[in-house]
């Protein structure tokens, strides 16, 4: 696929992505959740390494395609590996599947009740090597706790500066201010960062298209104005600790939003599975996160 391929695709195609970019931090839990125990490992390469085999295990399943699986995001070091003898981005897009790339490097503590991203050094490098690989966009994560406009706004505007340095590269910034969907202010926030992202839309310079990934509403379709509005390629939603019929089952009641799961979609992989078990237990997340993302209640 060429990148207008690639965008088309983004644009219509039905389906959802697939979140595979678990990095340093909760790359553990990952594993653990995979059936391989801390401890294993005696170092980062090898636990690298680990995870690194469970993405190659996953991308070349029979279920794993573009049919379904319109795109898939990556962690750093995925991007830079191999999977089939392929570099990754081509062993994704071979199988129709559009390559994203995670690009923040975690998040700052917590002020004014959000959490920004910590600073990117060397970033053009990385987008410049990313684009080479054939890597259509990116994804970069905050976080929102509280409804505290000042923070929330803060959020955006770090979001969006980073979004222009994406665009600048050639590539599409997924735009991802997650809101903690266990706040107790969690209405109130998603309703406030509705607000900053529509003014942060209609400021965009020139005609330029990015995507959102939020956390699915508390209220359903109040995201509905993102997703028509001309500046944003798709609207994507996280899982966010929902299990994937609670993420399903809320993803459903909202209109254009597809999915983009991690733990939700990977919850039901063990090392120990046979191929087939595995390829059976992927293609029933597969299927349900698929239909809840083209399926509307």
């Amino acid at each position: 696929m060429n990148h207008e391929e690639m965008m088309a695709k983004m644009a219509r195609g039905k389906g959802f992505i697939a979140a595979l970019d678990q990095s340093g931090g909760s790359t553990p839990k990952a594993l653990k959740g995979y059936g391989i125990e801390e401890g294993t490992w005696s170092n980062d390469e090898e636990m690298f390494g680990l995870i690194h085999d469970m993405r190659s295990r996953i991308i070349t399943a029979p279920s794993f395609t573009g049919d379904k699986v319109i795109g898939a995001i990556l962690f750093e070091r995925t991007m830079d590996g191999q999977v089939d003898g392929k570099p990754t981005p081509q062993a994704l897009t071979d199988k129709g599947v559009v390559p994203f790339i995670k690009i923040d490097k975690g998040l700052e503590e917590e002020a004014n009740g959000v959490q920004l991203m910590k600073p990117m050094p060397g970033l053009d490098t990385l987008l410049a090597r990313a684009k080479d690989l054939g890597v259509f966009g990116t994804k970069e994560r905050s976080v929102i706790n509280l409804a505290n406009r000042e923070g929330i706004a803060a959020v955006v505007a770090q979001q969006f500066d980073v979004a222009r340095q994406v665009l600048a590269a050639g590539l599409v910034p997924i735009i991802e201010p997650e809101v903690n969907i266990k706040s107790a202010e969690r209405g109130e926030a998603d309703a406030i960062l509705l607000e900053e992202l529509t003014k942060a839309l209609d400021a965009l310079p020139g005609d330029d298209k990015v995507m959102l990934k939020l956390s699915i509403p508390a209220e359903p379709n109040l995201f509905k104005p993102l997703v028509d509005h001309p500046r944003v390629l798709r609207v994507v939603a996280l899982s966010g600790g929902f299990s994937r019929t609670e993420a399903c089952r809320e993803l459903a009641k909202n209109d254009g939003m597809i999915a983009s799961f991690s733990r939700a979609l990977l919850s039901d992989l063990r090392h120990q599975m046979s191929d087939a078990e595995f390829d059976g237990a992927l293609s029933e997340a597969i299927d349900e996160i698929y239909t809840a993302s083209n399926d509307k209640a």
